[in-house]
């Protein structure tokens, strides 16, 4: 097991952030589609995603692990994911970008865990992504506490589509950051 945090929230709870492992999988799955039902500021949008599905996209994942292609990070209380982050590298004449998603469950927002992950996994993809100059993230316009924490950690607004998210039936715009690695 790969642990690269271990430490208390701001409320106390004991969590532990660490790379994913094959038999994640099924809290992988469990995690998702509990955040997806929530309709909440992620592209899952009530679907639900099979134990098949989510197998393979963690053998992706891990495969892209091993190649310095992604680093993604899982933060467990006990054995409950309740977070969850990856920046995964593009390819060809954008292989030096890496794009940034990160996720938390419901119970647990407010804690200091987003922030506290999202400097953990900077920290690591500086570490384990070689080839990294740049990372890149969407943000709903409505997610302004997500907005505030990504310009904190140095994250800049390059543009906005209008209307290029549509959650509960209703279009917003998406919001484009980066942060420089260079």
């Amino acid at each position: 097991m790969q642990i690269v945090y271990q430490g208390k929230t701001k409320s106390g709870l004991d969590i532990i952030i660490r790379y994913p492992e094959p038999n994640d999988v099924k809290e992988m799955r469990r995690y998702i589609n509990e955040l997806s039902k929530e309709k909440t500021f992620i592209r899952f949008q009530g679907e639900q995603t099979s134990l098949e599905e989510e197998n393979k996209y963690l053998e992706t994942r891990l495969i892209d692990i091993k190649n310095k292609r992604t680093v993604q990070l899982l933060v467990f209380l006990e054995d409950k994911l309740i977070a969850n982050s990856d920046i995964h590298m593009l390819d060809k004449t954008e292989n030096h970008i890496g794009a940034l998603a990160i996720s938390v469950a419901k119970n647990f927002r407010g804690e200091g865990i987003g922030k506290l992950l999202m400097e953990v996994l900077l920290k690591e993809t500086e570490k384990e992504l070689p080839d990294l100059k740049i990372v890149t993230l969407e943000v709903y316009q409505a997610n302004v506490i997500a907005q505030n924490l990504y310009k904190s950690l140095g994250f800049v607004e390059y543009g906005r589509l209008p209307k290029g998210i549509m959650r509960n039936n209703l279009f917003e715009d998406g919001i484009y950051m980066y942060k420089n690695f260079t």
